[in-house]
């Protein structure tokens, strides 16, 4: 067996013991994480017993700070 195909068949195993995420959501909440750059967070909020929300905050630091470093283009 292949690693791809051995990585298909964890993949799966994981999928299928997901007890609270459904697979889109651990999808966007791990592109929510790679669009934090060097610092951020990312917060889940549940309601009613099921992922409603998703809040993400950047942080920047202060003893790096360039003017203009801050600014969204």
């Amino acid at each position: 067996m292949s690693t791809t195909e051995t990585q298909i068949i964890e993949n799966r195993a994981v999928v299928n013991s997901l007890k609270f995420l459904s697979p889109r959501q651990v999808q966007m909440i791990d592109e929510a994480l790679a669009s934090l750059d060097e610092f951020g967070e990312v917060r889940l909020i549940v309601e009613k017993g099921r992922l409603r929300f998703l809040a993400t905050q950047k942080s920047f630091d202060a003893l790096k700070w360039q003017p203009g470093s801050i600014r969204e283009d």
